[in-house]
């Protein structure tokens, strides 16, 4: 969520940078800013009105003690006004200041300025690519075939059970999955990053946190006896740590990694383009968290990047590194990095990561503060990444190793595994 201050002093700057999301965000940013003056009115009239009260009530209570019960009493009847007048008042102000928070929810993170204007995921910038495209022999089958071929992955058994985009793991696909878990957390907590366990479902609280509500686009799972929602990330459960927190300066670096199944309703998805494992409802992913000190922050994007590449070429995937445009940039990223996995098989490239700097708009959400060196509170950076998202890592896997034998099982998950070919 933007400062309300930044909005009041820096109006024009931000409708500008929200232009490279294609917004015209001059009616909302006033809309606010008037909102903003109407309820500061009022809090002035309620605080003026309450300071009246008090004045009389003390007048009343001096006149009590004096004897003169008969002016104290006639006194009375005007603090039954200002009581009145406070009611009002402190309801006007509340709906007000409710208001302007929806109108605040409503406005995306302002883009950094190396964000390329565009419309789409066609305009995004390719900025880095490395690892040679592997050339398969003929015949070669994407991964839906393969699960199948080789009995690993069953999506029919998915969709018996519990529907289409819960697919069953199976044999050396399960023990497969649960190696890349092992092998991404492994690599993350050798690098600095505290693992965590975390809950799969969270409050609403959360959700507004971190900016999955309000749910514009209606794509989280809503538990509605309990008010709970099933994460899409575990980046929500990680950041929410730390909501409502003041953190001592010298705290940062903080960095998280954990694992969690997420859970998607992705509305609206159909098509070739989601067959397999390539959109699901529910799947594994193994999350980076970092909260820093807003001087460092863009640093540490870049440390984050590193660690994705690092991964990446211990497996040995072709991949490259798009900037994403304002079009296609998320809701509450100031700044994102994406990371796609070539699949020879399907002759497309595969969204596995993205690695996000926030800034302090999800700190702003969740009131996440720090003490800097004059004692005053200031907003925390945050940050987070896919380390790595399973289901499209495993579609590369499967699909760049595969030969007339089976597939290879890349050398740095065979410890992991057990096993070096699934045949």
């Amino acid at each position: 969520m933007l400062q309300l201050h930044k909005i009041r002093e820096d109006k024009d700057t931000i409708i500008n940078a929200l232009k490279k999301r294609n917004i015209d965000a001059e009616p909302v940013l006033s809309a606010i800013i008037d909102l903003d003056e109407k309820r500061r009115a009022i809090q002035t009239e309620l605080d003026n009105t309450l300071a009246k009260s008090n004045k009389l009530s003390k007048e009343i209570g001096m006149l009590f003690k004096s004897g003169k019960a008969k002016e104290a009493t006639a006194l009375k009847e005007q603090t039954a006004d200002f009581k009145e007048a406070s009611k009002q008042l402190g309801e006007e102000l509340t709906a007000t200041s409710s208001e302007l928070q929806e109108l605040l929810y409503q406005i995306p993170n302002v883009p950094h300025d190396s964000v390329p204007a565009g419309n789409s995921d066609e305009d995004n910038e390719e900025i880095f690519r490395e690892g040679d495209i592997p050339k398969l022999e003929e015949g070669a089958l994407p991964h839906w075939e393969l699960a199948k071929k080789y009995d690993i992955i069953d999506f029919e058994l998915g969709v018996k059970v519990t529907g289409a985009g819960f697919p069953i793991y199976k044999g050396k696909g399960a023990r497969l999955q649960r190696a890349l878990i092992a092998y991404f957390l492994d690599k993350n907590t050798e690098a600095g990053y505290t693992e965590l366990q975390l809950p799969l479902v969270v409050n609403e609280a959360s959700g507004y946190g971190t900016g999955q509500l309000p749910d514009k686009e209606g794509q989280m799972y809503h538990v509605q006896n309990d008010d709970l929602y099933l994460i899409p990330t575990a980046e929500v459960p990680i950041t929410n740590i730390h909501r409502d927190d003041i953190l001592p300066k010298e705290s940062f670096p903080i960095k998280y990694t954990g694992y969690t199944p997420c859970f998607r309703r992705e509305a609206g998805s159909y098509g070739a383009h989601v067959r397999g494992l390539n959109r699901l409802h529910q799947f594994d992913k193994v999350e980076l968290v970092r909260i820093e000190h807003p001087d460092n922050s863009y640093k540490a994007l870049d440390e984050m990047t590193e660690h994705v590449k690092n991964i990446l070429r211990e497996l040995r995937l072709p991949y490259r590194i798009l900037r994403l445009c304002g079009g296609d940039l998320g809701f509450t990223a100031a700044l994102t990095f994406d990371f796609e996995v070539f699949s020879t098989a399907q002759d497309r490239w595969l969204e596995i990561s993205s690695v996000s700097n926030f800034e302090t708009f999800q700190a702003n959400r969740l009131k996440l503060r720090f003490k800097d060196e004059n004692g005053k509170s200031q907003l925390a950076h945050t940050l987070n990444g896919s380390s790595l998202a399973l289901p499209r890592v495993l579609a590369g896997l499967l699909e760049n190793y595969q030969t007339k034998d089976g597939i290879k099982i890349p050398e740095v998950l065979v410890p992991y595994c057990g096993f070096d070919m699934i045949n």
